[in-house]
This record gives structure tokens, C-alpha cells and sequence, in this order.
């Protein structure tokens, strides 16, 4: 389905650029929805599960939140809280920085990585439907979403 049809577009869009980054919007937004659905039925969010992600990243080393927060995708999650629903969940643990009585470390746990575990098992044959694109054509893509990236934070550092 074209993008126009997907939000029922009535005028041209101003330009293809208008409309890449409205597709970009589109798709993210499409995408999401598809993981959150997924995820649903383990009981835990996208953020939940990007936390997860990286602690199993560092495992059986440690973070910081701060460490946590700078990783993960979705800038304006509130790490803390997400951390906090984890513990809760005995899906990540926390204990006091020996080195640093202020600081925590954070750590998931066999639980946690054995949900991981879990998901990636399910999931890949969804991921294998979805994904229409070999490794070069994923690469070319990560390859301009990389470029388009780095411009736009060229234009919000010269704003």
C-alpha cells in the first residue's frame, strides 16, 4: 500500500523529501505498534524490553541508569521508572556500587535472560515474514538512515 493510501493523502506531498520523512514517521510508527502487540503477551513494554536488551549486552557485567538511559532508543523514556518495573518483575536486579556508595549497579537476571530468550525464539519467524530485504539492501538502508541521521543533528546543532 502506498504511503498516500495509508493516511489517506489527498494533495501531493511538497516535495519526496516531505514525504520520506512523513514515510519514516509512518513505518516507525507501524513498526512499533508490531513489537508492542509482541510484546504484550510477555507482559512488558518496548522501553521494558530495550532495557532488557542492553543489560543481556553488558551481562554479567553492570550499568547505571545514566549508563542505561544514554543507550537506549527511545531518548525520552524515564529510565528509572522502567528500571523500577523491572526490578519489580525480578527481571533485572540492583545493588549498591562498591566503589561508589551513591551509585547502583544494574544487572539482569537468569529470568530476565531466559524472557530474552523466550522472545527471540518467537519472534524470529515473524521477523523472517516481515523482512523483505536481503543483507545488502538492509545494508544500504542502515547505511542512509545512518546519514540521515547524522544530518539532522548537524541542523539541530547549527539551529
Amino acid at each position: 500500500m502506498s504511503l498516500e493510501q495509508e493516511i489517506k493523502q489527498t494533495k501531493p506531498f511538497r516535495s519526496e523529501v516531505q514525504k520520506l520523512v512523513i514515510n519514516l514517521q509512518v513505518t516507525t510508527s507501524a513498526i512499533n505498534s508490531a513489537i508492542n502487540r509482541a510484546l504484550k503477551v510477555y507482559g512488558i513494554s518496548h522501553p521494558q524490553f530495550n532495557v532488557l536488551r542492553i543489560l543481556k549486552g553488558r551481562y554479567p557485567d553492570t550499568y547505571c541508569n545514566l549508563e542505561i538511559a544514554e543507550r537506549m532508543i527511545d531518548k525520552s523514556s524515564n529510565c528509572t521508572r522502567i528500571v523500577d518495573k523491572l526490578c519489580d518483575k525480578q527481571l533485572i536486579s540492583r545493588k549498591i556500587n562498591k566503589a561508589d556508595k551513591r551509585g547502583v549497579d544494574i544487572v539482569i537476571t537468569k529470568k530476565g535472560l531466559q524472557l530474552l530468550e523466550k522472545i527471540d525464539t518467537r519472534s524470529t519467524p515473524l521477523f523472517k515474514k516481515v523482512m523483505v530485504f536481503d543483507t545488502e539492501k538492509a545494508a544500504k538502508m542502515n547505511h542512509w538512515l545512518n546519514e540521515l541521521r547524522d544530518l539532522i543533528k548537524e541542523a539541530e546543532q547549527n539551529n
